[in-house]
């Protein structure tokens, strides 16, 4: 029961789906169908569904015969109605026809036409999308064309900025572009590009200021020169006024500057791209120029235009750049470090001397020019860039050059015998020492090297003036000078201080006392005085100091200079006693002299001689020092002339009877005496007096010495005799007065010892003698009884030789026995003398 049930109840459900299926299909849309009938194909009622569906359609074609059936009349006529208008249809088919194929025949020309322009439309479309791209590619094809462009122009830092627009602007707008990302590509090449190639100019700039250093300097050391020119024109000028005793040297001084100093035409001056305003700019974004670097070219054209800058020589914008450059790719502190060391190098090479410097003064020159050069350049870019150098790195440089120019300027210094290039040197360094100053650098050390290259300088001057007074002396004839007229008599007065109002009285022709060399020397000496002020000029000393230095050099060439040169002369073997008696007098009027000297001095310096701490002129002492060396010359002079004459001297010591007057030898001596002391009227009467009382004194001991010669074996009373006329014709010349000023007898005391001698043995006094021997008022009290005893044995030789046979003789033996008596009584003195 239940089973017949469950069937009936799934039969049910299936008819209820299938028409529900039914339904669907005939609802839905053909598309969407395909689902509903795999439902169907999915089902096991395949064949009761199919039954379904062909009772359904017999069931739609039963309702649709019915439609047909009630609306068949109305088709019929419709029908009807359609054959009518088929008909009406095909001539309007007809005419359509022929309207369309005369159409299409006018169309022709307008088809074509349209087609034109519809392909113009097209490239008109096309040319402005070409347009609108080429717009936008433009402005970066010619930023590119521009970047190479100046890349190829060396401007580099616009180059940068042009390629930072590029990048950062143009190259985004178009970046799709194949071309554009060739670009960006290059970008980090060409930004590396730009890089190398500032460096490049930083480097040939670097090597060409290097080259032209001295140029620089040159041109720098011109512009302070002519400063101190003028300064120096006005100093002349105003000493001219203080001082009118030094106008003529003056004037030689301001001559020389004139004619040493070279042109200072100044440079026709370049034309700069950038002023004052523009480097300012220059420190923030741009370029100073954007010329090559390098030093430009000046030429001297016109003296009256002004001596060119080191700004106007040199180029500067290479480094600016390059400076800018590297602080916009973010490289500054390389960039410092690689121009600070560079410039290094350069001062270290700027800073060796050549080896032959010191030969010509051209060779210092150029070692300043390229120092200056080189710290003006510095200086230079120490004020127009930010940092890129700072004032300790220009000290440390300026340290160090300080210190090695020094000691190169005291090695090749110390090789300079011409004064004249001492003092060039001077005028440099005090040149360049001025010039560095006025950049701010110290060169206090400098002025205190130059110091100790003033004493070089006066050893030079000494070498020079020793040469000099040589000349002098040796070309001097040793005679007064003789003036024949007023001028010369003038001309000799202007050129050394001279006055006798004796001389002045006296008529033409006249002379002087003193010889050529007198206001030779005298002039030398203030010639010496000037190039000693020479040298103290420009060194910021105080007048107490160059009068302090020019003292101390003067008495240098004083002391030691003309000392050692009057001495030389004075001692010369061929020189004779005129020569001599000529340079008392002439040293004596150069003494007189010294104070003029001290007023010349004082008149130089405008330093009072009363000043605390002045040196005083030692030239007194000198020429006291030479005329007592001359005098003692002459003193030696005179006896070697006195002992030329007594080698003539040819005594017979045995001859029995002496002669009816005096010696011809001693006659000649006393002839030559008498002649010499004559001419010693010009000199001070002390001279004169014991020049004379030296040369008889000399003559009596050497008389006295003859007669005690060991070679004089024998001597008769004869030829004592003949000796004591000598004796008496020397007496006779001293009691003449040969030399005013002698009181009395004094000149006849030189031969006292001698008569004292001679009258004991002529007179045969022994007992006088021997009695009073000893006492104050002795008659033979300048005898010596060893002179005695050795004059009485030769005569007691004499006897025993030639009287042999008067020893039978009472008188004889008498007198013997004297002799013996006494020579016995001699040697008693002596020895009691000696015990």
């Amino acid at each position: 029961m239940e089973r017949p049930k469950m069937a009936e109840l799934e039969s049910l459900e299936t008819a209820a789906e299938h028409e529900r299926i039914l339904r669907e299909i005939e609802s839905t849309d053909t598309a969407c169908i395909g689902p509903t009938l795999r439902s169907v194909y999915d089902g096991e009622e395949h064949g009761r569904f199919m039954e379904k569906l062909e009772a359904r359609i017999r069931n739609h074609d039963r309702e649709i015969e019915k439609m047909c059936n009630f609306h068949y009349q109305g088709f019929v006529d419709s029908i009807t109605e359609l054959l009518k208008v088929r008909g009406e249809a095909q001539k309007l088919k007809n005419q359509v026809t022929d309207t369309n194929r005369k159409l299409q025949n006018e169309g022709k020309e307008l088809i074509l036409a349209m087609q034109e322009l519809r392909q113009c439309r097209l490239q008109q479309r096309n040319i402005s999308a070409t347009v609108d791209k080429l717009t936008l590619c433009l402005p970066v094809l010619e930023m590119y064309s521009k970047l190479r462009e100046q890349m190829k122009s060396k401007r580099h830092y616009p180059a940068l900025k042009t390629l930072e627009h590029l990048e950062h602007t143009f190259l985004p707008q178009v970046s799709h572009y194949r071309f554009c990302k060739v670009m960006v590509d290059n970008i980090p090449r060409l930004r590396e590009e730009i890089k190398e190639l500032s460096m490049s100019d930083l480097k040939d700039f670097l090597e060409s200021i290097r080259k032209h250093s001295d140029k620089i300097g040159e041109t720098a050391m011109k512009q302070d020169c002519r400063f101190n020119q003028w300064k120096i024109i006005a100093r002349i000028f105003f000493s001219l006024l203080l001082s009118p005793n030094v106008q003529a040297q003056q004037q030689r001084n301001l001559d020389n500057i004139v004619s040493q100093q070279p042109r200072i035409g100044g440079g026709k001056k370049s034309k700069k791209e950038f002023s004052a305003s523009s480097e300012l700019e220059v420190k923030n974004t741009s370029p100073m120029s954007e010329q090559d670097s390098g030093i430009l070219d000046v030429e001297d054209e016109d003296e009256e235009e002004e001596v060119p800058g080191a700004q106007d020589l040199v180029d500067f914008s290479p480094v600016y750049r390059c400076l800018h450059i590297y602080s916009v790719l973010g490289a500054r502190e390389t960039f410092e470090s690689y121009y600070r060391k560079q410039r290094r190098k350069q001062a270290r090479l700027v800073l060796q001397p050549p080896s032959n410097m010191h030969e010509t003064l051209d060779g210092y020159r150029k070692y300043f020019n390229q120092i200056v050069g080189f710290f003006v350049v510095e200086d230079h870019i120490l004020h127009t860039t930010q940092g890129l150098v700072n004032r300790a790195y220009i000290d440390e440089l300026w340290e160090m050059a300080l210190s090695k120019t020094i000691a190169a300027l005291r090695t090749h210094s110390s090789y300079c015998s011409d004064p004249s290039l001492v003092l060039d040197l001077k005028n440099l360094i005090v040149l360049f020492a001025d010039t560095l100053q006025g950049y701010g650098f110290p060169v206090n050390q400098l002025f205190d090297m130059l110091l100790e290259i003033q004493d070089q300088y006066s050893e030079t001057l000494l070498k020079k003036w020793a040469g000099v007074f040589r000349n002098i002396l040796d070309s001097d004839n040793y005679s007064p000078i003789p003036v024949s007229n007023e001028e010369v008599y003038r001309k000799i007065v202007g050129q050394f201080p001279f006055q006798d109002a004796e001389l002045e009285k006296q008529p033409f022709p006249k002379k002087f006392p003193f010889s050529e060399f007198v206001p030779k020397v005298y002039g030398q000496i203030k010639e010496f005085i000037y190039a000693c002020l020479k040298f103290s000029e420009d060194l910021h000393l105080s007048s107490t100091e160059v009068d302090d230095m020019i003292r101390k050099s003067t008495n240098l060439l004083l002391t030691r200079t003309l000392s050692n040169c009057l001495q030389n002369v004075i001692k010369r073997k061929n020189v004779g006693l005129t020569e001599l008696v000529q340079i008392i007098i002439n040293t004596t009027h150069l003494e007189k002299s010294c104070k003029f000297l001290e007023e010349f001095i004082t008149n130089i310096t405008n330093v009072l001689p009363e000043t605390v701490h002045t040196t005083k002129l030692y030239g007194t002492t000198t020429f006291k020092d030479a005329r007592h060396a001359a005098e003692e010359e002459i003193y030696t002079n005179l006896n070697q002339k006195i002992d030329q004459f007594l080698q003539l001297a040819d005594y017979d010591w045995m001859a029995p009877e002496p002669g009816s007057r005096a010696s011809e030898y001693l006659v000649d001596l006393i002839g030559f005496l008498r002649s010499t002391f004559a001419v010693f009227t010009h000199l001070p009467g002390k001279v004169a007096q014991t020049a004379c009382m030296s040369a008889c004194k000399h003559l009596s001991t050497s008389l006295l010495q003859l007669l005690l010669e060991a070679e004089v074996r024998q001597l008769t009373l004869g030829a004592l005799h003949q000796f004591n006329l000598d004796v008496e014709e020397c007496e006779q010349f001293a009691r003449s007065g040969p030399v005013p000023g002698f009181q009395g007898d004094t000149l006849q005391l030189a031969f006292i010892d001698l008569r004292q001698l001679l009258d004991l043995f002529i007179q045969w006094d022994w007992s006088t003698y021997l009695a009073d021997y000893g006492q104050p008022t002795c008659k033979y009290l300048r005898v010596n009884p060893t002179t005695a005893l050795i004059l009485l044995e030769k005569m007691r030789d004499t006897s025993r030789k030639n009287n042999v046979f008067a020893q039978f003789r009472k008188n004889e033996r008498d007198k013997q026995k004297l002799i013996d008596t006494v020579a016995k009584q001699l040697r008693g003195l002596i020895n009691s003398h000696h015990s």
